[in-house]
Formats: C-alpha cells, sequence, structure tokens
C-alpha cells in the first residue's frame, strides 16, 4: 500500500524530515515503512494498517508545522507512541499550545496529551494537583502557566515553595541567611525560573516581593491573594503542612502543587500530605488531580527507560514482600 503527500516548499520537508532525516528514519523504524521523495511528493509505502498509522503521524506533524509549530525529536517519538496504542487526540492540538514566557525562546510548549490536559486544568481550575514521576514536567510548565500569568497581569506575584526536609535538618540550625538556608532545596524552581525569564529581571522581581521563593514552614499564618502559587516536591510535606497551605490560598490565586507520591523523603511513619490528600480532596469541584506516567517523560529518552525498569522491579519487590 502506498500514501503520497503533498509538500509545499523545502523548509516544510527539512522540518518534516529533520536534520539527516532522523524524524523520517524513525518513522520508518516504527511502522516498518519505506519512504521516498520525488521533487514536493513524499511517498511512502508498506503494509496496510502500518501505512494507516505512519500516515497519520505524519499528517499531524504537517499540520503543526503549517500552523507555525516546532517539531522535535522527543515529539516525534511521542506522536508514534500515541498513534501505535490508536490515541484519538489530535496531537497537532498538544503541540501548538503555546505558553508565552519572558525568554528568548518566547513560549514552552506540552509535549504529551497529559501535559495539554494539564494546562488546560491550570487554565479552568484555581487548585491542581500535578501528581507523577520526575521528568515529566509537572514543575516546569506549572512554572511557564506562573511566569504567563505574571506576563499577562492576571496575578500580581509569583510564589514558589517546598518543604526543606532532605537532608532532615531545622532551618534555624543552617548557616547564612534565609537565602543561603533554603536555596539548595529550591534550586529546582530556580532552574526553571531561569530557563524562562532573564536574570536581571528575576533579582529584580525578588527584591522588590514580585517573586518570592521560600520554604513551606514559612508559609504558615498567610493569605496568600492575587497570587500564583507552585508547591514543588509535595510528597516530603505532612499532612498538617498540606492543610496549612491549602488554606493559605486567598482570593484570585492560583495553586499548583506538584509532587511524586512513590518518592518520599519523609522520616518513617510520617504520611505524605500528597499521598492522604488525593483520597481526601478527589470529589471536591473546583480543583483538579492530573497524573502523569512514564509516557509522559520529556527528559533524555532513556530515562523513560530507567523510570520504567524501577517501577517494575518496585512493583515484583512489593508483590514478593
Amino acid at each position: 500500500m502506498d500514501r503520497h503527500f503533498k509538500l509545499q516548499n523545502t523548509d516544510e520537508i527539512k522540518t518534516l524530515f529533520g536534520k539527516h532525516d532522523e524524524n523520517l528514519r524513525l518513522i520508518e523504524d516504527r511502522f516498518k515503512i519505506k519512504s521516498v521523495i520525488r521533487g514536493e511528493e513524499l511517498i511512502i509505502s508498506g503494509e496496510g494498517s502500518l501505512v494507516d498509522k505512519a500516515g497519520r503521524v505524519i499528517d499531524e506533524l504537517l499540520l503543526t508545522i503549517r500552523e507555525g509549530g516546532i517539531i522535535k525529536k522527543h515529539e516525534i517519538q511521542y506522536a508514534i507512541q500515541a498513534v501505535s496504542k490508536n490515541d484519538s487526540i489530535p496531537l497537532h492540538d498538544i503541540y501548538l499550545e503555546r505558553i508565552e514566557v519572558s525568554s528568548k525562546r518566547l513560549y514552552i510548549t506540552p509535549k504529551s496529551k497529559t501535559q495539554k490536559m494539564y494546562i488546560d486544568a491550570i487554565k479552568e481550575h484555581d487548585i491542581v494537583f500535578g501528581i507523577g514521576p520526575a521528568g515529566t514536567g509537572k514543575t516546569y510548565l506549572a512554572m511557564a502557566m506562573a511566569v504567563n500569568a505574571l506576563k499577562k497581569q492576571l496575578v500580581s506575584r509569583i510564589i514558589l515553595t517546598r518543604p526543606a526536609v532532605e537532608a532532615g535538618e531545622s532551618l534555624g540550625f543552617l548557616p547564612g541567611d534565609l537565602y543561603e538556608k533554603v536555596s539548595p532545596y529550591l534550586r529546582p524552581l530556580y532552574d526553571a525560573l531561569y530557563d524562562m525569564m532573564e536574570i536581571e529581571r528575576i533579582q529584580a522581581y525578588i527584591e522588590r516581593g514580585i517573586i518570592e521563593v521560600a520554604p513551606l514552614a514559612y508559609m504558615r499564618g498567610r493569605t496568600l491573594n492575587d497570587a500564583f502559587i507552585i508547591m514543588d516536591e509535595a510528597q516530603n510535606s505532612t499532612t498538617e503542612q498540606m492543610k496549612m497551605f491549602l488554606t493559605r490560598i486567598g482570593f484570585d490565586s492560583k495553586a499548583v502543587i506538584t509532587g511524586d507520591i512513590t518518592q518520599s523523603d519523609l522520616p518513617k511513619g510520617k504520611i505524605s500530605g500528597l499521598l492522604q490528600v488525593k483520597d481526601l480532596l478527589k470529589d471536591i469541584e473546583g480543583l483538579k488531580f492530573i497524573y502523569f506516567s512514564d509516557e509522559d517523560v520529556v527528559r533524555h529518552e532513556l530515562v523513560q527507560q530507567i523510570i520504567k525498569v524501577y517501577q517494575d522491579f518496585e512493583s515484583k519487590t512489593a508483590s514478593n514482600g
């Protein structure tokens, strides 16, 4: 079976095929098809159902390209994965979602169906929980939405917080001022922020209180109005801390709580506030839980495989225990 695609120009061909034709090679290898380019026409051939699936991937990529989207290797891989599973979501809707931020990159885009659902949930709900493994973009996309909200003046400040429990120490006993005490714990939040805004602007915003980065313990007793609040590593919050944080949220504010319930660093016997809250609040309207899986990992492709191996190992260990 053959399928023909009319390509509009050489730029479109270069974008679709990728560097050294790596995009096309990925599609060929996965669906066991062959391709040939004749002028500005792409022809793919192979077994009927596989040509249909490969054709759908190419259709979605062409729609994305023609709407001004940028195609990268991991997006090709996700498109192949989604079509292989007969996922009916229009993939170009994912890739054309753009979150404007103040950086040279101009905007951030989701890379999977769940990431798109997560962005939509943040737009539509005041409280969103993003739960899943490392590398799925939970914190990064939340940061992008926070920067976007500040840019559009939907909020007047961004508040970033995280439980400081990894070292098992009280902040009061650590050397230095508050910034020096909490900086190591909050480094992942800074990393995401620096990727989206100029360093000078971040520093100016921090000095003026427009961006605040603080450990979770410093949220107690406050009411956070007109703010976009991100609580990262929420699996390391206790049940009391989670309740405290959720009851700090004020008017005209949004809160995104992210974490991986399989990676708690709390002392033995302490229940994770994130683990408890996902069952306790699941029926409340107005807030949303989004669950990520290893399929949403957007780091190096080996990270996805590593996560899957560990999940299988932990499942076997639990069942044998």
